[in-house]
């Protein structure tokens, strides 16, 4: 499937951006000697190439030799890469080393005892393979490049091994319409990714069976608050100076209270936004200096390297900090990212009630739910603006008409759905692990990792196994909150501004009211108001194709995106 636009300036304008984006870190690898290597990347821009017979491997990262992050190990019957942040169960900093001697001595098992947010690149005798942490958190794209096949952290670096690259018509569709590439496709036809909680050997992959679903009874709260503490205490101990994202909700507030070493927080709105204001206070409180990243042009930033944060995978929409890099003058970055995801059940379906044509939800779940309705609308989809999105892509791209989007996706959901059910009995934990392989936000990560000494808190493994042994009703606001009372008890000392009663059941009754009422405003939201910058700072004339007037401004980034990573690839028609 090819590029149909003929701007050509526009081409050549990402192709010059795509050799200027080297990511800052990065590890990128074949399944061949030094030789194999050197036919698709040069040597001398990674920190180190470990060469073997069947497996070659480069590693670019600041952090390298900082306890719990990037770590090499060469031996006589192989050698082990680390990439990312990887805590062993024997402590110290040798975590490549020890996972070397556990798969000598146990074989592919030895992975369900790493710890964090990694991709690991390991030779052992005639073995090799490249695997992911058991969520994914960081992606492994492969493509069988000519002569040997490619692998990496970087889909433009893989990516870049094929000759003559297409776009995947399906792909792409599920881009534009859910701004979300579902399970193991990339926007490109012979480029890959790992499966999720799974690896990929010289001809073949697999997967692991590290996350599986299996709920049992005890005392939820307190446990999820006893290995927060653990996994926050686990990665205190950063160097440099210390930054915060800050929302004015719990997930992030609770990282001030335990971790002593922040310094400053940062807040992207504007000095009179109710969220701001908020984070501002929960910054004092825990004594923390606060800067407001203030909303102006950066904030819809359309530089090229905030698209290739999205990995050719996912919208860029979700990386709000990007245009602010300079301005956070940090070190080492901290966030609470899936949080709501993994703890608090935010793709989980609910009851509601239609009350005058307004759903109020409850804390109850569905009893019969039909996921496909509720993660079309989590993730983003539109059927209204589905047909003028549609008409704009084929200016630009051929064979991107659908005769109905909502089933086209309802089907491609479906598909995925299918994939889960060997890990999840029931419907809505089935639910929530289609959300978290293919969780939508992960570029916000990638951003932060790439710029930062970033730490991933949420998917210690002693969180995703809370997570997995919690049943679905219990992994709510409500369990959350409790755990962060036990954690802190002045925790909530200020509400957050679109919850400022203590009894839940006031917070959804105001918000029902000021979505019903005229006479009430609705609370606000806690990110800018997109289409309000879209507008102000004229963004569309900045696009890189042309969009109409009544195309959501949603939908346009997705497009700019899609585009942007298509050019950079020189995806044209012959």
């Amino acid at each position: 499937m090819g590029l149909l636009t003929d701007e050509d300036d526009w081409i050549a304008r990402a192709s010059t951006d795509r050799n200027r984006m080297r990511m800052r870190k990065e590890v990128f690898g074949v399944f061949g000697g030094r030789t194999a290597f050197e036919r698709h990347h040069e040597t001398d821009a990674f920190d180190t190439v470990v060469a073997g017979e069947h497996l070659t491997v480069g590693l670019r990262d600041p952090a390298l030799g900082v306890s719990g992050r990037s770590d090499v190990s060469e031996h006589e019957t192989g050698h082990c890469v680390v990439w990312g942040e990887a805590f062993c169960p024997t402590g110290g900093d040798d975590v490549a080393a020890w996972l070397a001697d556990a798969y000598a001595e146990r074989g592919a098992a030895a992975f369900a005892d790493l710890n964090g947010s990694y991709l690991v690149a390991l030779e052992h005798g005639d073995e090799a393979l490249v695997a992911t942490d058991p969520i994914r958190s960081w992606e492994c794209f492969y493509t069988d490049a000519p002569g040997t096949r490619a692998f990496g952290s970087d889909p433009t670096a893989v990516q870049g091994t094929v000759p003559d690259p297409e776009v995947r018509r399906t792909s792409l569709l599920e881009f534009l319409h859910l701004g979300t590439v579902l399970g193991e496709k990339t926007l490109f036809e012979r480029t890959h990714r790992a499966p999720f909680d799974g690896y990929v050997t010289r001809d073949g992959h697999g997967e692991f069976r590290r996350f599986v679903y299996e709920p049992g009874e005890f005392d939820y709260a307190a446990e999820l608050a006893r290995r927060l503490r653990t996994a926050i205490d686990r990665r205190s101990d950063y160097p440099g100076e210390t930054g915060l994202l800050l929302s004015a909700g719990y997930d992030s507030r609770i990282l001030l209270s335990e971790l002593p070493a922040v310094s400053r927080c940062y807040t992207v709105g504007s000095p009179d936004d109710q969220e701001v204001a908020a984070a501002q206070r929960v910054a004092e409180q825990y004594g923390a200096a606060h800067r407001v990243l203030e909303t102006d042009d950066r904030y819809l930033s359309l530089d090229p390297s905030k698209s290739r944060y999205s990995q050719s995978i996912k919208e860029s929409l979700h990386v709000h900090h990007a245009g602010y890099t300079d301005d956070i003058e940090v070190d080492s970055v901290y966030h609470g990212l899936l949080y709501d995801t993994l703890f608090k059940g935010f793709f989980l379906e609910r009851d509601a009630v239609e009350i005058a044509g307004k759903r109020l939800p409850w804390r109850r779940l569905a009893a019969d739910p039909d996921p496909f309705d509720s993660l079309l609308d989590t993730l983003g989809f539109s059927a209204p603006d589905s047909r003028d999105l549609t008409r704009t892509a084929t200016r630009v791209f051929e064979d991107v008409e659908v005769d109905d989007p909502a089933a086209f996706l309802r089907s491609s959901l479906e598909s995925e759905l299918d994939a889960c059910r060997d890990r999840a009995t029931s419907a809505h934990n089935a639910t929530d692990l289609l959300a978290i392989r293919n969780q939508p936000v992960l570029p916000f990560r990638a951003h932060l990792a790439d710029n930062f000494l970033e730490s991933f808190v949420a998917v210690d493994s002693a969180l995703l196994d809370w997570h997995l042994r919690t049943p679905p009703e219990h992994r709510s606001p409500d369990t959350f909150r409790a755990a962060m009372e036990r954690l802190d008890p002045a925790i909530d000392r200020h509400n957050p501004p679109d919850r400022p009663h203590d009894v839940p059941l006031f917070n959804y009754a105001e918000s029902f009211l000021r979505r019903l009422l005229p006479f009430l405003s609705p609370f606000e939201s806690a990110w800018p108001d997109r289409e309000a910058v879209y507008e102000r700072h004229d963004v569309a004339a900045r696009l890189s194709a042309p969009v109409p007037e009544d195309l959501s401004v949603r939908h346009a980034l997705r497009l700019h995106d899609a585009l942007t990573q298509a050019a950079a690839h020189d995806c044209r028609e012959d």
